[in-house]
């Protein structure tokens, strides 16, 4: 993914919290040179260095027959994104040469994948997914609510992918080329739209100024 300095993401709790709020990843393979893509659902478990991503698929899903843990699979992550007019580049009244772009974050995480087809594995694998996503609900449905025999049946049609990460790329492109005054317009621009993703953009700029706000102020109290 290219990156420009100005917008690379090296946090890792951060790259780590847009893949858990937007957990749908697209899995990217080489299949006997073909690339093939597949939406999956992943968790991102801390059991060595960068951890492994864990996911599943049908059985009937050739995927976990391409995949071997000598190759590299690439898994792309979403979160926020949002159309930005020039028009609300407060700079635009004293030089005409913006053009309009797009905000966007973005995660990429390689890795060697396996496939798992331990049925233990694989029930415990189902239930830390499901009991994440209910998590959040009133009343939360549990894979134990299901009767036994059937899920027994379900676990048998799929087969677990295990990801060890060997490398992560984050990219956030907040409008971090903008001066303060247009980044400001850009806010008050995006909570103009009747749009979700627009106000949640908005909240994501305004939520890294004032953190670099405070950043700089506390270098400055620490050089008096």
């Amino acid at each position: 993914m290219h990156t420009s300095r100005q917008f690379r993401q090296d946090d890792v709790e951060t790259i780590r919290s847009l893949v858990a709020a937007n957990p749908l990843g697209t899995l990217v393979t080489n299949a006997h040179g073909d690339l093939v893509g597949n939406h999956i659902p992943f968790q991102w478990v801390d059991d060595q260095r960068n951890g492994t991503l864990e996911g599943h698929v049908a059985r009937a899903n050739p995927v976990w027959c391409d995949i071997n843990s000598n190759s590299e699979v690439l898994v792309v992550f979403s979160g926020v994104d949002a159309y930005i007019s020039p028009s609300w580049y407060p700079s635009k009244a004293r030089d005409a040469r913006v053009v309009p772009t797009w905000n966007y974050s973005a995660v990429h995480i390689y890795g060697h994948p396996q496939a798992i087809h331990d049925p233990e594995w694989l029930k415990a694998h189902v239930t830390r997914l499901t009991d994440r996503q209910e998590a959040s609900f009133a009343e939360p449905w549990s894979v134990a609510d299901a009767p036994p025999d059937y899920t027994n049946a379900l676990v048998n049609a799929i087969v677990g992918l295990q990801i060890s990460v060997t490398r992560i790329e984050g990219k956030w492109k907040f409008s971090q080329n903008r001066n303060d005054e247009d980044r400001a317009g850009v806010v008050a621009g995006l909570l103009r739209q009747n749009d979700s993703n627009a106000r949640s953009m908005a909240r994501e700029i305004a939520a890294m100024d004032a953190s670099l706000d405070k950043q700089a102020s506390q270098q400055g109290e620490e050089g008096l």
